[in-house]
């Protein structure tokens, strides 16, 4: 596994701080998605939503492979 050390002198895991990020761009995409429909932007709306679900179902994937791969300490 992947370990770095961030400015704060935590060790963090690499894949960990991947599929953060994944969940983060999900999480925008379905505000936008919202804020769209909230504006009545029909097209725009739908695209955010379905680029919001994508990334929402690849993040489950990555996390469950993660979580059957198991935590090793070295």
């Amino acid at each position: 596994m992947a370990y770095f050390l961030d400015y704060s002198g935590y060790v963090i895991n690499y894949s960990l701080l991947k599929l953060i990020i994944m969940l983060r761009w999900t999480v925008i995409f379905l505000i936008i998605a919202i804020i769209a429909a909230v504006f009545g932007f029909g097209g725009i709306a739908a695209g955010a939503a379905g680029i919001a679900k994508i990334l929402f179902f690849i993040f489950i994937v990555l996390f469950l492979i993660s979580l059957i791969r198991g935590r090793t300490v070295d």
